[in-house]
C-alpha cells in the first residue's frame, strides 16, 4: 500500500516478541511492516532444527507517517520508538531494500565445507579457537587443533567460517 508522506521507522519490542508485534501491525490501516527473517539452527538435546528467527533481534520496521507511527507505542509489545539526534530514526527505502535483497540472496544457501580447511569453533569452552577439518559427518565435524595439540569432534552449528 502506498501512503503518502510514509517513512521507514524502527520500533523496539519486548524480548522476542517481535512476530506478535508483526501480527497485531499489520491489522492497522496506513502502516506497513518488516520483520526480517531468517532460518537459524538451534540445538535440543536430541536435534537440530533450523527455525526462522528475526535478523534484527526486538526491531521491527514499519512504513508510516510520522503522526500513527507515535501511536503504534500503545501496541502490546511495543517497547519504544527508535530515535536518533532527538526525533524518530528514519530509514532510507535503498537500506530495506538492501536488507530484502540480502535475505533473497542468501535464502537456501548451504554452508559447505571441506577437508583441511580451517574454520573457527563459535561457542563452548573451545569458543574462538580454529582448527582444521579432518573428517566430516551428517552432524559433526571432526577437527584439529594445533595450538592445544587435540583432535575434537564438534557439531555443525558450533562453528563458523573464518573470513579472509
Amino acid at each position: 500500500m502506498k501512503i503518502s508522506n510514509s517513512k521507514w521507522y524502527v520500533l523496539y519490542t519486548s524480548a522476542r516478541a517481535e512476530k506478535q508485534v508483526e501480527g497485531r501491525l499489520k491489522t492497522i490501516d496506513k502502516v506497513e511492516v518488516l520483520l526480517p527473517l531468517h532460518l537459524s539452527p538451534r540445538k535440543w538435546s536430541d536435534r537440530i532444527k533450523y527455525v526462522e528467527v528475526p535478523l534484527f533481534p526486538s526491531y521491527i520496521f514499519v512504513k508510516t507517517t510520522d503522526h500513527i507511527l507515535r501511536s503504534l507505542t500503545k501496541i502490546q509489545g511495543v517497547s519504544r520508538i527508535i530515535f536518533h539526534e532527538g526525533k524518530p530514526a528514519v530509514i532510507r527505502e535503498k537500506e530495506i531494500k538492501s536488507i530484502l535483497s540480502f535475505l533473497e540472496n542468501a535464502q537456501n544457501k548451504e554452508i559447505s565445507y571441506s577437508i583441511d580447511e580451517e574454520i573457527l569453533i563459535a561457542c563452548g569452552p573451545l569458543k574462538e579457537i580454529s582448527g582444521k577439518i579432518k573428517r566430516i559427518g551428517k552432524k559433526n565435524l571432526v577437527l584439529h587443533v594445533e595450538q592445544l595439540g587435540l583432535t575434537v569432534s564438534i557439531a555443525l552449528d558450533q562453528v563458523k567460517k573464518i573470513n579472509r
